[in-house]
């Protein structure tokens, strides 16, 4: 089976290391903007000694981002070839990520984590079925890209400490309120803290057409907004948040 490296501008970013080329199986999603955009919200939350869960890890960059700033990571993915590609790029970096096959909860036994990271399929497509298979198993999310997304907001609770964060990125096409109002809805009290607008992708590129018709862009839209949320219980929400997470723009 043949591998590929990604280039520097993929890497794992880190303030103090630079970016690290990271190793991919092919299939396994490849860290682009909405990776780097919740890299820096992942560096700002986490500290040494904090339990950390990444959900849908890939290539395993977040868990490893997690793992630079003395976090105990455990990574989670549905795809074998995901949960390899982390295992051995944490062994590379000589990192201490714990690496599992399989769905959260089922994959974490009941544990609960001081911060809950994922960067999730979230892509609107034609198919309302979740592909079994292949690259598009990492970014399609359903007919309204909401499908990963809605499962995180309605089991984060559950897999966070008292005093836990969830740091969620998606695309403003799959509905910000919409996940604000889930969150709300799991007694979560959520924000975004950090945004940014970029071009669309070969996938949006291509199914431009039956976005417009679904309403989801505008005629001529050529970009879309990713937004990093985050989110913590309720009660937490009228306590004095740091100014490192406050919202900026990319």
């Amino acid at each position: 089976m043949t591998a590929t490296r990604m280039t520097e501008t993929v890497g794992l970013p880190n303030a103090r290391l630079g970016f690290r080329p990271l190793w991919r199986l092919p299939g396994v999603y490849s860290p682009q903007e909405d990776t780097l955009l919740l890299a820096r919200s992942v560096q700002s939350d986490v500290t040494a000694g904090m339990d950390v869960l990444d959900i849908g890890t890939g290539s395993g960059a977040l868990a490893l981002c997690a793992a630079l700033g003395g976090a105990r990571v455990t990574a989670v993915d549905v795809s074998w070839r995901a949960a390899l590609t982390a295992r051995v790029n944490a062994a590379r970096l000589r990192l201490p990520i714990t690496v599992r096959l399989g769905t959260v909860p089922q994959a974490v036994r009941g544990r609960r984590f001081d911060l809950v990271i994922s960067n999730p399929p979230y892509v609107p497509a034609p198919d309302a079925h979740l592909p079994r298979r292949g690259a598009a198993r990492s970014w399609d999310g359903g007919r309204d890209g909401r499908t990963v997304v809605d499962e995180i907001c309605a089991a984060a609770p559950a897999l966070l400490k008292p005093q836990g964060i969830l740091l969620l990125v998606h695309s403003a096409l799959a509905g910000t309120d919409a996940t604000l109002a889930r969150l709300a809805e799991a007694g979560l009290s959520g924000e975004i803290v950090a945004h940014a607008h970029i071009p669309f992708g070969p996938v949006l590129r291509s199914r431009r057409p039956w976005l417009v018709e679904q309403g989801l862009v505008e005629r001529g839209q050529l970009t879309e907004e990713l937004v990093v949320i985050r989110a913590a219980q309720q009660h937490r929400a009228a306590e004095d948040r740091p100014a490192h997470t406050s919202r900026e723009a990319r």
